[in-house]
């Protein structure tokens, strides 16, 4: 039995996902499309085993395993076959580490595998081609979980209504703990990746879905739930309140951004609760209208949603670095159709064994045999040219590491000069090179033009590190202020990795370093920020304080980078380690701005 309009629910969680990935500038919470599908799939989960148990008492723990393994893996490979061609057209960093993330993938632990290697959702670095196959991991590590917990409910409930009720309460509980860990845990994190691959965390959105499937189920249903529908609801109304909550998740899939707490102590929460209300609205609205026929369209997209979610982002990581983001956009989504179509429609069927029309001819696994053979037989000779390919660490994070160790190499030289015995100074010794030169301080845009910057500066200290946010530069600027390291011009090149509360960390800065000194800010720049990014209104906010504090100055390397965004092309937009025409930009803001810092006066 087909529920007419749970086509709108797949549709909406589609979209808000391909938005979020295609515009994530815009839709900055875009991300809540795979709670959707979380909720739906732990609904409709469990309204089907309900209705199992209802017809046959019994849940078949096998069957169950069997057909969501046939369910989810054959498309997935079918996407990796037809994707890996692609990575031809792009360089090598796009293959990183790719024998693990197809062993992750296939082996559904890519949640696993990015929290174990540091990876984060919203990359900053080549993302992963495969990295959002970490929903497909916690969806079936729920079905193991949850299956096999309904199939133990089966064997001591003697009856339907005990076994809906015991159902209910199981969902409530689970649900209630994960919801509770990931509150928690946002409590005490700057880095939330670790909290959104979780399977621990992230699961609740399929018990809040398993809630609603053990009352408001598909064919076997709650009486009360049944007389409510008949009594209480009609088709306008059923109408009005899936459309209301359909509303609320694509308003929430505009305002929440992904390295806010809010999302994570209740955006999550809400959106489920919200997909919840819209699948019961459809349930209701279905009821109301058995005479209406759902429009063709909308069965279309949902069939081949889950291989259009498969399919699109491999291909738009891929697209995006050779053409504007609209264009590869485009591109993505029609291939992603394609693809999908041909995969849900056509080769899906005939591995499960069973026939497919097209025209007169009726086809059968027989039939594609000896060109499915060879098809596969040619991806998975290319997926081992690739693999042995496959660098285990993209150009970028090469340059960063390499950064990090030549300045622990440089770090260690300057302590051991500095232990060494020194000659006493003069007392009427005035300001020393070391007082007239520079200490700048970064994160990982700085760390991967170290070099650079060392090789065309003189008297110049660099302390700079990936994910180093306002708070981490404070302590490195303590240390070095309490050591008597601190050169004259002091120079802060944070704020890409800027949280909530970017203003008091700043201040802190300001108010805490000792007099003698100028304070130079270089406004952050990430290529993919708009006003809504904490990175961005940093940038702004600096740009206000030399007329409140003499002593600062600001190098705007937001202006420069963005009125040179072209320099960018084959980057992340932010990082360009290793890039000297971009380099030399750098440079020279910074050089600019230590020229203006010394027409003002120091800190009193």
């Amino acid at each position: 039995m087909r529920i007419k309009w749970f086509s709108l629910i797949r549709i909406t969680g589609l979209i808000c996902v391909l938005l979020y990935h295609f515009f994530q500038m815009r839709y900055t919470g875009g991300f809540i499309g795979v709670d959707i599908f979380f909720t739906f799939s732990g609904y409709l989960i469990t309204a089907l085993a309900l209705d199992e148990f209802s017809r046959s008492n019994k849940f078949r723990l096998g069957d169950f395993y069997y057909r969501r393994i046939m369910r989810i893996l054959p498309p997935l490979l079918l996407m990796i076959a037809f994707v890996l061609p692609f990575t031809l057209l792009v360089s090598k960093d796009y293959i990183t580490d790719l024998p693990k993330q197809l062993a992750a993938a296939v082996g559904f632990s890519t949640n696993i595998f990015e929290i174990n290697t540091g990876g984060t959702y919203e990359s900053r670095f080549i993302p992963h081609l495969f990295v959002h196959t970490w929903s497909l991991a916690i969806e079936v590590q729920f079905y193991l979980v949850w299956g096999f917990i309904l199939y133990l409910l089966t064997k001591i409930t003697p009856n339907v209504k005990k076994f809906r009720i015991r159902v209910f309460f199981a969902s409530a509980v689970l649900a209630a703990v994960s919801a509770t860990v990931m509150y928690l845990r946002a409590q005490s994190l700057s880095e939330f990746s670790p909290i959104y691959f979780s399977s621990i965390a992230h699961i609740f959105p399929f018990f809040i879905g398993s809630m609603l499937g053990s009352i408001a189920g598909i064919q076997d249903l709650l009486p009360a739930f049944s007389n409510s529908v008949a009594k209480h609801w009609n088709k306008a109304g059923a109408v009005t309140f899936m459309v209301l909550n359909l509303a609320c998740l694509f308003a929430l899939a505009y305002v929440l951004r992904f390295d806010q707490r809010k999302t994570y102590m209740f955006g999550f929460l809400l959106a489920s609760l919200f997909a919840a209300c819209a699948i019961l609205g459809a349930n209701i609205l279905h009821r109301k209208t058995p005479n209406t026929k759902e429009p063709f369209i909308f069965t279309y997209i949902a069939d081949i949603s889950y291989s259009v979610y498969l399919f699109h982002w491999p291909l738009f990581v891929i697209f995006s670095k050779i053409y504007p983001t609209w264009l590869a956009a485009l591109i993505t989504t029609i291939l992603s159709v394609l693809f999908a179509s041909v995969s849900f429609y056509f080769l899906e069927p005939l591995i499960r064994g069973k026939a497919v029309s097209i025209g007169k001819h009726k086809i059968t696994f027989k039939h594609i045999v000896a060109p499915l053979g060879l098809g596969l037989t040619l991806a998975i000779g290319l997926g081992v040219y690739l693999c042995l390919q496959a660098p285990s660490i993209s150009s970028l994070e090469k340059n960063l590491l390499l950064g990090g160790i030549q300045q622990d190499a440089d770090q260690l030289s300057t302590t051991y000069v500095q232990a060494a015995p020194k000659p006493p100074k003069k007392e009427n010794a005035q300001n020393s090179a070391q007082d007239d030169g520079a200490t700048i301080i970064g994160d990982s845009v700085t760390l991967g033009s170290r070099k650079y910057l060392l090789d065309h500066m003189k008297n110049v200290d660099i302390d700079a590190e990936g994910n180093r946010t306002m708070d981490k530069a404070y302590n490195v600027l303590m240390n070095a202020q309490n050591s008597g390291r601190l050169k004259r011009n002091v120079v802060i090149c944070i704020g890409t990795n800027s949280l909530d509360d970017y203003q008091q960390q700043t201040e802190k800065v300001i108010k805490d370093l000792k007099p003698g000194h100028h304070l130079i800010f270089i406004t952050p720049h990430d290529g993919h920020a708009d006003s809504s990014y904490n990175s961005y209104k940093l940038a702004v906010w600096e740009r206000t304080l030399p007329k409140k504090y003499k002593f600062i100055t600001i190098g705007d390397w937001d202006k420069v980078a963005r009125a040179h965004q072209n320099l960018f092309a084959g980057t992340d937009g932010t990082h360009f380690g290793g890039r000297d025409d971009i380099s030399k930009l750098y440079l020279d803001c910074i050089k600019d701005a230590l020229t203006r810092a010394e027409k003002t006066p120091v800190k009193k």
